[in-house]
């Protein structure tokens, strides 16, 4: 971190309509700009742990909670309009407590009220208003609701009348840059890919081992059924550890297969729920050539509930599945850990990219990802991962990938292919890539 007296750096705000703790992107970007010289204020929900310096670093860094919006028995319209007026409220009080940046740094969506009170905002303090655009707020509301609503039609209204206001914008991929430029008129757009950064990484199989050991207190499907042994001191349902100090994996260990999820409409995990079905039917068949499977799915969101019910129902021998909230430092261990990783997300817009795979590649995992428009600007279909359409294709490349476990020259190959583009993506983090892409952006406003 930068060394310079916190009272002669310059003054950033980051505005997080929803829960810190999981928009990572925008705590890369705080973490970004102290480095280069600002101290920031965060404004967004606490629902959730952020990362730890945001908590720690209060020289550097202020988190401004917002108020939750109360519970209430309001009919749809009146409850939406409700809370609009709730959160309007709840973000004036926060950006009037802060003292004046010399820019405010937006997460879109959501776009209702955040961009009509940021621009109004930015323009009575002549500070400079930027977005970052990582989806359309009208798309996923169209997703619960007509696309020819009133409450849809208002949405993109907002979003098209002040996001076009804004100073600077930043946006996720090459195909929403487009888009804003011949659909919103939005010339300027500067494109930020994800990146990862260094805490997702590669581990060693001692550290795999040891995260199993931790997860397996409270979660015992990563117990090992093995009884007392002098030969090893320690195991769990993948690993073992020797009297020796030396980890070895187990000969006939499950597959360990992981998603991350927000279990909301734009992820359909029904999908990969009929694809497990169709892996435990076919390893049933055939029991010697295929392993048991163990599939974590991390995650917090509204739709989590409904499918516990649904998983709890299942009656499978082959197929287990976890649904673990994990620790911020666990997270990118448990990626770096799995055999095999799987993505739901299906952009509402078609524009932007799901992180849950930035994270996975920059683990060094493999990835089936289903496919929609600009998913080939990060996933391309077995070169560095596998592409599917619907449960069936999922299943095949389930089927395919754990098919006589760790003794497969065909899967090897593949994996071999996969890693090497795999590796180039990991050439590129998040500290180099923002400081070639969205730096100059913010240089050119101060």
């Amino acid at each position: 971190m930068s060394s310079t007296p916190s009272n002669n750096r310059q003054r950033a705000c980051i505005v997080v309509a929803g829960d810190i703790g999981r928009s990572p992107r925008m705590q890369y970007h705080a973490t970004s700009l102290v480095n280069d010289n600002y101290n920031v204020d965060i404004i967004g929900y606490m629902e959730s742990k952020p990362m730890d310096v945001l908590l720690t670093d209060r020289q550097h860094y202020r988190i401004h909670e917002l108020s939750e919006v109360p519970v209430t028995n309001f009919p749809p319209k009146l409850k939406y309009a409700f809370k609009a007026i709730w959160q309007s409220l709840s973000l004036v009080i926060a950006l009037l407590s802060i003292q004046r940046p010399q820019f405010l740094l937006v997460q879109n969506p959501p776009a209702v009220p955040t961009l009509f009170i940021c621009y109004l905002y930015c323009k009575l303090m002549r500070t400079k208003f930027v977005i970052d655009w990582h989806n359309y707020s009208y798309s996923i509301l169209a997703l619960s609701a007509n696309e020819n609503s009133l409450i849809v039609r208002l949405a993109k209204w907002i979003e098209k009348k002040f996001g076009a206001k804004a100073d600077s914008h930043l946006c996720v991929t090459n195909a929403m840059k487009e888009d804003l430029e011949t659909n919103w008129g939005i010339e300027s757009a500067v494109v930020l890919y994800d990146r990862p950064p260094l805490q997702f990484k590669p581990i060693d199989l001692n550290a795999k081992h040891d995260l199993f050991v931790k997860l397996s207190v409270e979660y015992p499907e990563f117990l090992s059924e093995d009884s007392d042994d002098d030969e090893f001191v320690e195991s769990t349902v993948f690993t073992r550890k020797l009297s020796n100090g030396t980890v070895q994996w187990k000969e006939n260990r499950p597959g360990l297969l992981v998603s991350s999820t927000s279990w909301t409409a734009d992820e359909d995990f029904g999908i990969l729920l009929k694809a497990l079905e169709e892996y435990e039917n076919a390893a049933n068949q055939e029991n010697s050539a295929y392993p048991d499977l163990i599939c974590v799915i991390t995650g917090k969101g509204p739709q989590k509930d409904e499918y516990i019910q649904k998983i709890a129902a299942f009656d499978w021998n082959k197929v287990t599945v976890v649904t673990p909230w994990l620790l911020i430092e666990d997270y990118p261990k448990v990626l770096a850990s799995a055999d095999l990783g799987v993505c739901l997300h299906w952009s509402s817009s078609g524009l932007d990219l799901p992180m849950k795979v930035v994270d996975m590649f920059g683990c060094g995992l493999p990835v089936c990802a289903i496919n929609f428009k600009c998913l080939d600007e990060l996933v391309v279909h077995e070169k560095n991962g596998f592409i599917f359409e619907n449960y069936k294709e999922l299943a095949d490349q389930l089927k395919f990938w754990f098919a006589h476990f760790n003794n497969n020259i065909a899967v090897e190959q593949t994996k071999e292919k996969f890693q090497r583009r795999i590796n180039e993506f990991q050439s590129l983090r998040w500290k180099e890539n923002w400081q070639k892409n969205a730096l100059p952006v913010f240089k050119s406003l101060s």
